[in-house]
């Protein structure tokens, strides 16, 4: 009898806790970065967040983010000029008891200039990332685990890089299909792009886990 009196209590008290944890979220705060250097490449490595890209009107980068004492980012900028933006949490094992934050707190607005920047790279989880038309005179990597990742007309000057996993990827790209080298891969799913092109000056690399590829290329 005692021990099922003990049992039942420890059940109670779980409930309290549990309960207790789920409605204590700390509110997030909006937050808003703009770079006081010409900014030569942009970094984002981040953790469940869809990020939004955009151009920037005033040739600098803007970053609009929400958050609190738990969850916040660390932003800085090398000697190199390249802005790194990255997760960093500061939750205790009850942190992540109840409901997480909602949609609009997990969202980072990301404005850049356009053809001004040597390199972009973005990546998340469980999450979407989505690019506006936009240009850059070197790279992209883009790189979304559990979410989609859809593009407007996206230049690069050398190499664009599509990694996804549980999402799909499609979009347009500046330049004809027989100014890329192609290299993809796709597991479970359908993609409208070879498994490999050579011959052009620019190359595309392109995986998609659990997902389908849609990609078209748009003549200049």
């Amino acid at each position: 009898m005692k021990k099922i009196f003990s049992i039942a209590l420890c059940i109670i008290l779980g409930s309290f806790i549990l309960s207790g944890c789920s409605n204590s979220s700390e509110p997030f705060e909006e937050k808003n970065y703009t770079s006081d250097t010409q900014i030569n490449g942009v970094t984002l490595d981040v953790q469940d967040r869809e990020i939004e890209v955009s151009l920037s009107e005033d040739e600098q980068v803007h970053i609009q983010y929400f958050e609190n004492s738990k969850e916040y980012y660390d932003i800085s900028v090398s000697d190199e000029n390249v802005l790194t933006m990255t997760s960093t949490s500061n939750k205790e094992w009850t942190d992540y008891i109840g409901v997480k934050a909602s949609a609009e707190n997990r969202k980072i607005f990301l404005q850049i200039p356009d053809a001004l920047l040597e390199n972009l790279m973005l990546s998340t989880t469980n999450e979407d990332i989505k690019l506006s038309a936009l240009a850059v005179k070197g790279s992209m990597d883009i790189s979304s685990n559990g979410g989609n990742i859809t593009f407007e007309n996206l230049d690069v000057g050398s190499t664009l890089t599509l990694n996804v996993k549980n999402g799909d990827i499609s979009g347009a790209i500046t330049g004809g299909y027989d100014d890329f080298s192609i290299y993809s891969e796709i597991k479970k799913g359908d993609s409208n792009l070879p498994e490999q092109k050579d011959g052009g000056s620019k190359t595309l690399n392109v995986s998609c886990n659990n997902g389908d590829i849609d990609i078209e290329f748009i003549g200049e």
